[in-house]
């Protein structure tokens, strides 16, 4: 079996990493999308993710390992690819032999990856601080009112906002990508995954959108 230091291995860990973050994408999308309906269920969820063991100490390490090693392992294996190439897209004619997407996958990485180093600014590091470094008592009245605030200027919002439309992008490629990369390339089964992922890439990025501009519009 190909080790992770051989070009096939590396594909495939990319690619459970990646799954692994789809799957995460989900389960946070709808913990946040709770904040639109019910702010007493959002401050519950919350604090239960808080303060949960399990959640704090076991599954955040190894989420924030794997957002790591997929975007580092995304850049190396870009690096790799585009110095493999004899001749570097001379003879490319853009979407005549893929998608723009795809040929930027490293761009939009990239930006997403200057994202989430927001999004920490904006709620990890806040959160770290409070429990660990003022030593605060746990209040599980305060996560709605936090989220909200953080919505209430106009260019944190637009940065959101394109931030998630990059995410879908990069979805659309990377979702069908990652199946194919672990060997699911089946025709039988090749066009469900194409048509699951096009819905993917689409709905989680626009429910991110909705609970951004929810909380910019109701300050």
């Amino acid at each position: 079996m190909a080790g992770i230091t051989s070009s096939i291995g590396r594909k495939y860990a990319m690619a459970l990493s990646a799954m692994f973050l789809l799957i995460f994408l989900v389960m946070h999308l709808s913990t946040n999308m709770i904040s639109i309906f019910s702010e007493d269920s959002f401050n519950a969820a919350s604090h239960f993710m808080g303060y949960n063991p399990a959640v704090q100490f076991l599954m955040q390490p190894i989420l924030i390992f794997a957002v790591v090693f997929h975007f580092v392992m995304g850049f190396v294996l870009e690096i790799r690819n585009n110095n493999a190439r004899p001749v570097k897209y001379a003879m490319n004619q853009g979407s005549a032999n893929s998608t723009w997407m795809s040929r930027n996958m490293l761009i939009s990485g990239a930006v997403i990856l200057a994202f989430l180093a927001l999004h920490f600014y904006d709620f990890w590091i806040p959160e770290i601080s409070y429990k660990y470094i003022q030593g605060n008592n746990p209040d599980e009245l305060r996560y709605w009112e936090e989220l909200h605030h953080k919505f209430h200027d106009v260019w944190r919002v637009a940065l959101y906002v394109i931030a998630f439309v990059l995410l879908g992008l990069h979805l659309a490629h990377g979702f069908q990508s990652s199946f194919q990369s672990v060997g699911a390339r089946h025709p039988k089964y090749t066009p469900f995954i194409k048509a699951f992922g096009n819905w993917y890439s689409v709905i989680i990025p626009v429910g991110f959108i909705i609970i951004a501009i929810y909380h910019f519009v109701t300050q």
